[in-house]
């Protein structure tokens, strides 16, 4: 059965004040189910690398891209913090080496509030310095959109909540040490919007775009 938590709270969130909303917090579909299903049959190496996200993670080619190195792709089509959170203790039980996130942008489709999507990173990141403090993590900005390319079901994520997403999860990575992947530097154009050239629908990459994200994340002696 999937789960529907239509959530009605009042969150309280440092620095960004109180609001009071429903919040749609639902993860746990058919797909998501197969996923986990999949994970937990697979073979539970430690020091392994770890794409943790959506379907942007999901759809990238880790193992091609980077042979030879301990690579796992945790991504979820649809999945949103929430979901992460959930199967997040099955991850950091494993004691990874690193862990690249990236998630949000299914949040924003259901408008989430940015304040409760960052709250929700918060809850990850204390997460893993507490099940496995040694693993480094790279909290990964969440892409911009093309708004001129946006199919209808994408249209009410915009790049100024991705902006004040991203600026929060900078400070979350400075304030714990960790490291703050921007990768708008190799998927913006000079507007601020995604790349047409790297997108089929202004919001998800090409999977012929995933050896540049490869390729950023070595320029900065990411991977």
């Amino acid at each position: 059965m999937i789960r529907k938590l239509q959530l009605t709270a009042l969150f309280f969130v440092s620095g960004f004040g109180a609001m009071a909303q429903q919040i749609d917090s639902t993860y746990d579909n058919n797909h998501y189910k197969e996923r986990c299903a999949l994970f937990a049959k697979m073979p539970h190496p430690k020091n392994v690398i770890v794409f943790l996200g959506n379907s942007i993670t999901e759809a990238g080619k880790w193992n091609d891209i980077l042979p030879g190195l301990p690579v796992q792709n945790r991504g979820i089509s649809g999945d949103n913090s929430f979901g992460v959170i959930a199967r997040l203790p099955e991850i950091i039980a494993d004691r990874p080496a690193k862990i690249f996130l990236l998630i949000g942008v299914n949040d924003l489709k259901r408008e989430v509030p940015v304040p409760v999507i960052v709250n929700n990173y918060k809850r990850m990141v204390e997460m893993i310095k507490k099940g496995s403090p040694r693993t480094k993590v790279y909290l990964q900005s969440v892409l911009p959109v093309n708004d001129s390319m946006l199919i209808e079901p994408f249209r009410k994520v915009t790049n100024a909540n991705v902006q004040l997403l991203n600026q929060a999860l900078q400070q979350l990575a400075q304030d714990n040490g960790y490291a703050y992947v921007n990768l708008h530097e190799p998927f913006a154009d000079e507007r601020g919007q995604l790349k047409k050239n790297e997108t089929p629908d202004g919001l998800h990459l090409k999977v012929s775009s995933y050896p540049a994200w490869v390729n950023y994340l070595r320029s900065k002696k990411y991977l």
